[in-house]
């Protein structure tokens, strides 16, 4: 299973592409599809990621394993905020 640590730096790594691939599309002017598709996909992968970590530090806070957290499907996840 993976740790809060693992999470966050995979949280870290994928707002860093976001980021990147933000800028490179504002400074291009111009959108292509599969940056557009890279970029939603980032977006589902990131709000699946903080989800994940809330349930796992829930879980810690009240006395639950952590480890049995587990990823939930986009759906439910969509547009989850920090």
């Amino acid at each position: 299973m993976e740790t809060d640590q693992r999470i966050l730096h995979r949280i870290t790594e994928m707002a860093d592409e976001e980021r990147r691939l933000r800028g490179a599309l504002a400074a291009s002017g111009t959108e292509r599809q599969d940056e557009r598709e890279r970029l939603e996909a980032l977006e589902r992968a990131l709000d699946q990621c903080w989800d994940l970590l809330r349930q796992r530090r829930a879980r810690a806070e009240f006395g639950q394993d952590p480890d049995e957290a587990r990823v939930r499907p986009q759906s439910q996840v969509e547009k989850y905020r920090s």
